[in-house]
Order: structure tokens, then C-alpha cells, then sequence
């Protein structure tokens, strides 16, 4: 199905208003270039697959939970070393 999206300027960016058929979940979607358009695509939930506690049940979720915005520290080289 084809449809026709309005652009407009929000502050300083540029907008799309998106027929009602093409509404997304959420508050972000990624955006990715493919060729000369622009591609949106709804943003995954970071969450462990369907039904994966329910064979592990020694363990709990919050015991492998994932830091939000956790950075590993930088490994060094050691063909970088003195």
C-alpha cells in the first residue's frame, strides 16, 4: 500500500505526518537511508525472548537484568603499550 505523507518543520526539524495506517507504537523509531529514501522502523523492546524464564527456572529475570546504559571499559592493546 502507497501513500501520500505530509512534510512539515517542527522547530528546526523536519516532520512527517503519517497516515493513520502507517501509525507507530511508542515515542521513537529508527531511521535508516536506502538508496535516495528514508526508511522508519519500530524500535525492538529490549527483552529476553518469549517463554526463556520459563526454562530456566533456577534463575530469575532480575538476576541477568541489563544495565541501561552501561559502557565496557576500553581494552587495551598492548602493541599500544610503552
Amino acid at each position: 500500500m502507497t501513500k501520500t505523507a505530509k512534510l512539515f518543520t517542527n522547530g528546526g526539524s523536519q516532520a512527517v505526518r503519517l497516515p493513520k495506517e502507517f501509525r507507530f507504537e511508542g515515542e521513537e523509531v529508527l531511521v535508516r537511508r536506502l538508496g535516495k529514501g528514508v526508511v522508519l522502523e519500530p524500535i525492538e523492546a529490549r527483552t529476553w525472548p518469549k517463554g526463556y524464564w520459563a526454562n530456566m527456572p533456577h534463575l530469575e529475570e532480575q538476576d541477568w537484568s541489563r544495565p541501561e546504559d552501561a559502557i565496557p571499559p576500553p581494552i587495551e592493546d598492548e602493541r599500544d603499550l610503552p
